[in-house]
């Protein structure tokens, strides 16, 4: 297992996630959010460390995940990898939220395409930046 890899490829995962969930909550969702004001903690910005914290957690077991379950099939494999986190980590996750908070279907829909479609750009990621070095031609004597 190649550390510096996984390392490597967990802050470039880290980086994209956060740079993805900025543009999606910040931008694409913010007229939805603005609508569920009332869901939201109102000192939610001192808790924010937190989500950095998880975020950097989540991002180093994605690619550890991927790496001792990775067969060396490339890119497709990123992508398969991606789907299978999104089916086992984010649609559970967001159809709990529906059911449990007065969340409209809109919005959860939109979070789980938007984790697919983050799920897929780390699967791939993962796979690219893993890939290791092809192994040095050996020298004929």
């Amino acid at each position: 297992m190649n550390w510096k890899r996984i390392f490597l490829a967990s802050l470039v995962i880290y980086v994209v996630f956060q740079g993805l969930g900025y543009l999606m909550d910040h931008v694409f969702l913010k007229g939805d959010y603005d609508q569920l004001k009332s869901l939201w903690r109102p000192n939610m910005t001192s808790r924010m460390w937190v989500l950095y914290v998880v975020g950097l957690l989540v991002a180093f077991l994605f690619t550890y995940i991927f790496v001792k379950g990775r067969e060396g099939k490339g890119i497709q494999e990123g992508v398969r990898f991606g789907i299978i986190i999104w089916l086992f980590t984010i649609v559970p996750y967001n159809l709990e939220l529906w059911v449990i908070f007065p969340i409209p279907h809109q919005l959860i829909v939109k979070w789980m395409l938007f984790g697919l479609l983050s799920s897929l750009i780390g699967g791939i990621l993962a796979a690219v930046i893993y890939e290791p070095a092809a192994p040095a031609a050996a020298t004929q004597p």
